[in-house]
């Protein structure tokens, strides 16, 4: 039996005078992923934000390692890679530069020929010293994606890590989800698309709709 390393106990979420879940709990442990699904409204992003430790629920916990979140910031910073739903890319800043400031945010130094191998691989090496604005959603979404490649995370969560990619770069990170995945990492994401991860990993779905 795995044994549960991220334990949400009885989470509920109240935007204003609406109700948007409740009474979520979920369980994952190392290797083990969640797709979560709904319609837009539903409050898919609150509860990966929530997670993630952005935003508190209105009701209900979450553990990691059975201690709750909230005692170990530090500690649950270094396990978690977060990644939005917005590109996040300081518009003005190169795709090199961008990923330095975040990994330094983390406390992460990566050496020059680290991030040219990581942008490289997201197939972005053509485009490393060209400022964000310039970029198409997808080659944005793929430059913030490339921090996954020089981040240590146990946990990673997703907003829509395939949003604005062709088919070859969905193919692409779908790969880079089961390299996670396989070396004991957990992943929570949502997206349009149902995730291809394979047969491996044990995979659960969570649908929001109606979750009130």
């Amino acid at each position: 039996m795995t044994t549960a390393l991220l334990n949400a106990q009885g989470l509920a979420c109240t935007r204003g005078n609406q109700r948007l879940f409740s009474d979520i709990n979920l369980q994952l442990g190392a290797g083990q992923w969640l797709y979560l699904q709904g319609e837009n409204g539903a409050g898919k992003t609150s509860l990966l934000r929530i997670l993630a430790g952005l935003t508190l629920p209105t009701e209900g916990n979450v553990l990691w390692q059975d201690s709750p979140i909230g005692k170990q910031r530090s500690q649950y910073h270094q396990d978690l890679l977060y990644i939005g739903h917005h590109a996040g890319l300081k518009e003005d800043l190169t795709l090199t530069e961008n990923l330095r400031a975040q990994l330094a945010i983390d406390g992460i130094q990566a050496s020059a020929a680290a991030i040219r191998d990581a942008l490289t691989r997201m197939g972005l090496g053509k485009r490393q010293h060209l400022p964000a604005r310039v970029l198409s959603a997808g080659q944005k979404r793929r430059g913030l994606l490339a921090r996954a490649l020089l981040r240590p995370a146990k946990l990673w969560i997703l907003d829509e890590p395939f949003n604005a990619l062709d088919v070859q770069a969905i193919a692409q990170v779908q790969n880079l989800l089961k390299t996670h995945l396989a070396q004991g990492g957990l992943l929570v994401l949502t997206s349009h698309q149902t995730p291809d991860l394979g047969q491996d990993a044990a995979g659960f779905i969570l649908n929001l709709s109606g979750a009130r």
